[in-house]
């Protein structure tokens, strides 16, 4: 036979209401009460009906996480992964549950933000991978479902987000470069509709003006090993007198060594390379690469409390990581 509330309320001496908001955390419960009407639904081995509770509390107690442009292309960048990681351990230690979707500029032209959030019974959403002209963004800003988006910084009624203090860690590789006695130091940067790479791009000519030296020797590439191969060909071409490179992102570094090496060059007695992110890999190719470290499964967790925040009316409020420059032997 199947345990209500009903039955908890009878055996505990207390209406079916107290039962309700004892079990759902209401803060104007007693806590002896609520403590004996947990005790019971144990003792009668009581499961509640999740579609249920979502009518009464008009919650799912579900979060979305919808990921933009997820492809196998990007397998080699651990960076989705362990916010995925960091999302889910803290939605389950905060009792939600996660829906994990994704989604393509073309699917959003098919499919809008609202309908998807409601298809799925989303009490709140952490949009990872768009573009700053991507179709969801206005969307985003005009919904009352809460949202926290990740490197892209809009504020609105129910948005926030969640970053990197980019351009401070651009700046401190490119200033340690500088610092180690580079004048010429190229940027390999990521893809133009990246927020990061607008102010990782502000971070190298910040160090560079600051030093009184050019801040020209930029190749734009989207962020994968061979945009890495591609820019440091472009830029040698162009300007063989680069000593350094900065990249935007570990893989597009890795790229950049193994095509300095197969140029004849060495890593870093001919030429120093720096990248960010810190993925696994970089521990482990030769030379180790130098990096500027973010804190990922953490960008994951964050985005969890500001999205629980703002479901129990607190104001959604931007939060932003700190970098942090890693030396190893490609510089």
């Amino acid at each position: 036979m199947t345990v209500t509330i009903k039955d908890i309320a009878k055996q505990a001496g207390v209406s079916i209401t107290t039962v309700s908001r004892a079990m759902n955390g209401y803060r104007d419960i007693n806590p002896e009460t609520r403590k004996r009407v947990l005790q019971i639904a144990d003792e009668l081995n009581y499961r509640p009906s999740g579609i249920a509770r979502s009518l009464v509390m008009k919650q799912s107690k579900t979060i979305g996480l919808i990921i933009s442009e997820m492809t196998r292309s990007r397998t080699g960048h651990h960076f989705l992964f362990d916010v995925i990681s960091g999302v889910n351990d803290r939605a389950m230690a905060l009792g939600y549950d996660l829906i994990l979707a994704t989604t393509s500029p073309h699917e959003q032209q098919v499919v809008p933000y609202m309908e998807l959030c409601h298809r799925r019974q989303l009490d709140g959403v952490i949009l990872s991978g768009v573009r700053t002209k991507d179709p969801y963004l206005q969307e985003v800003l005009d919904s009352d479902i809460p949202c926290v988006l990740i490197d892209v910084p809009l504020l609105g009624k129910a948005c926030s987000h969640i970053t990197l203090d980019n351009r401070k860690g651009a700046h401190q590789a490119v200033k340690y470069l500088i610092r180690s006695g580079h004048r010429h130091i190229g940027f390999i940067n990521g893809h133009r509709e990246a927020f990061v790479s607008e102010e990782r791009l502000l971070g190298y000519r910040h160090a560079m003006e600051e030093a009184g030296l050019k801040a020209e020797w930029v190749f734009y590439g989207d962020f994968d090993e061979a945009s890495g191969r591609e820019g440091v060909r472009h830029l040698l071409e162009q300007n063989p007198e680069l000593s350094a490179f900065f990249c935007a992102s570990d893989l597009m570094a890795i790229g950049a060594m193994r095509e300095l090496e197969g140029m004849g060059k060495k890593v870093p007695q001919d030429v120093s390379v720096i990248g960010f992110d810190d993925i696994d890999l970089a521990h482990y190719v030769t030379p180790t690469l130098s990096t500027v470290y973010q804190p990922r499964y953490q960008f994951g967790t964050q985005a969890v409390d500001v999205i629980v925040g703002m479901l129990e009316g607190e104001q959604g409020k931007p939060v932003v990581l700190e970098p942090e420059l890693l030396l190893r032997e490609s510089t």
